[in-house]
């Protein structure tokens, strides 16, 4: 019952608006690494001040349509947490859809956002963009996932 309303909790107050959902994030990055992502990039990448200029408008197109999928799992995430305790095969085939949708949504701009950014910094530094940026949003489906519970988890710890 406390991962139920664990999740109760977590799909409502990150449902809310993007903004938040952005903060969420901001705050498992920032409580995980004691920075801020931009500080995080920035001291990664370290990049020339005209590598800086070139690349910024990419990074900025990358975040407004990351911020994008990342509302619509949060949405997932609401729903599963909607649906959790009556969960049907119908509800958990349209989730998993939604879900794995999602996934190949973020892989795809990470693939569009590399071919922009080898252009703009290099092959090197636009690895290095992808290869950080995968790394943080791993760290915050891992912070997400171990708050939701797997499917009937609750039900087995119901007394019989």
């Amino acid at each position: 019952m406390k991962k139920l309303l664990i999740i109760l909790i977590i799909a409502v107050s990150m449902s809310a608006n993007a903004q938040s959902s952005s903060k969420d994030e901001l705050a498992i990055i920032q409580s995980t690494y004691g920075k801020s992502k931009t500080d995080l990039i920035n001291q990664y990448m370290a990049l020339s001040p005209a590598q800086t200029t070139a690349f910024q408008p990419i990074y900025d197109a990358y975040e407004a349509e990351r911020k994008v999928l990342g509302q619509k799992k949060i949405q997932i995430i609401d729903d599963y947490a909607t649906k959790y305790a009556t969960l049907t095969d119908a509800d958990a085939d349209q989730l998993t859809k939604a879900n794995l949708k999602n996934n190949l949504d973020q892989e795809k701009l990470f693939d569009k956002t590399y071919e922009k950014a080898k252009k703009a910094i290099g092959i090197t530094n636009a690895a290095k963009f992808i290869q950080l940026e995968s790394y943080l949003q791993t760290t915050i489906k891992g912070e997400i996932q171990d708050s939701l519970p797997f499917i009937g988890e609750l039900d087995k710890t119901k007394v019989k």
